[in-house]
């Protein structure tokens, strides 16, 4: 792993070392959703829990706010709880801005989402990189972070980039791509796993961040998953050095020969869709997961870890957990 010094610290306030180094910077997602009027495919949709009552059961062409006020709330109020924690921890917390009304009328009929920030842009090492997300509803997710994160990288001189635009395509086709998104991609040091599952980053992704992180030093390394395991972080989570929790028949091509010797905390592949893997380190001793894990967070005590529990039923519920929720701008030790 790379250590930064106090000098550098200050100088790159930009910058992800691995999935467990100290998190000192993220942005929090916010808390906005509306269906597209046409549902996608259900095998585009084979990802989410079977109550994914939240999202699934709301009126097309209402956002969840307005057909669900209560559920809404409750949703504000976990991700409320989780910036706590983090704040205890000494985390700084950002948000995103709501979306605009502008950017609420551009969307249209295809709906749109404002709710997890790990995929629309994301960090390795010294870059800052805008994604490129396959489902329409979520192309235009980065722009209520743009904001803050263009003010960030112009003032931290970071490697700011972006994915190409994808292929427009046919309403139940997402097209040739590319698609490349936070949540398929793993950092350990100059190693970084993408997961390709065919719902998500495809393989033009990720023959684009390799070519880009190559002369960097950066080895990228293409992971498959079964069809129904919508990103990487799904069913893989580095917790620190050497233990991970995993969900190994997720892997089309069993789990990548670098973690072969770590120590895996087993999750069942029933419980991926409900996110039993998606928790986020906040160091290499503390981890934070929903209670409805506890057996993890016990399995992971035995190795040293401090377990930190929130409520996420319904951040779960509409396909995402801890990590779907947040992107560090900072990780490093």
């Amino acid at each position: 792993m790379i250590s930064l010094g106090a000098e550098a610290m200050d100088a790159t306030r930009i910058f992800v070392d691995s999935e467990f180094a100290r998190l000192r910077t993220v942005v929090l997602a916010e808390c906005e959703f509306r269906a597209p009027d046409a549902m996608p495919l259900p095998a585009d949709l084979a990802f989410l829990p079977q109550q994914a009552s939240a999202a699934g059961s709301q009126t097309p062409g209402r956002s969840l706010a307005e057909s669900h006020p209560d559920v809404q709330r409750a949703w504000e109020a976990e991700r409320e709880a989780l910036a706590v924690v983090l704040r205890r921890h000494q985390v700084e917390v950002l948000r995103p801005r709501k979306l605009n009304a502008a950017e609420k009328a551009f969307a249209g009929a295809r709906g749109y989402a404002n709710f997890f920030t790990r995929d629309p842009f994301f960090t390795i090492g010294p870059f800052l990189i805008e994604g490129s997300l396959r489902f329409v509803y979520r192309r235009i997710e980065v722009l209520p972070a743009r904001d803050l994160i263009f003010d960030w990288a112009m003032r931290t001189g970071c490697l700011y980039v972006a994915v190409p635009q994808p292929a427009i395509a046919d309403d139940d086709d997402g097209g040739a791509g590319p698609f490349l998104e936070g949540g398929d991609i793993l950092i350990l040091g100059r190693h970084v796993f993408v997961g390709q599952s065919g719902l998500a980053s495809n393989d033009a992704g990720i023959r684009w961040l390799a070519n880009l992180l190559r002369p960097m030093g950066y080895t990228v390394e293409g992971v498959r998953l079964r069809p129904d395991v919508l990103h990487l972080d799904c069913a893989l989570s580095l917790v620190r050095p050497g233990v991970m929790v995993v969900c190994e028949d997720a892997f089309l091509d069993g789990v990548p020969s670098a973690l072969a010797n770590w120590t895996r905390i087993a999750v069942g592949l029933d419980e991926v869709a409900q996110l039993a893997v998606n928790g986020l380190p906040v160091t290499s001793d503390i981890y934070i997961t929903d209670p409805a894990f506890a057996a993890v967070g016990e399995a992971l005590a035995r190795h040293g870890v401090a377990v930190e529990y929130v409520d996420f039923a319904i951040s779960r519920s509409m396909g995402g957990g801890f990590r779907c929720s947040t992107q560090p701008l900072l990780r490093a030790d």
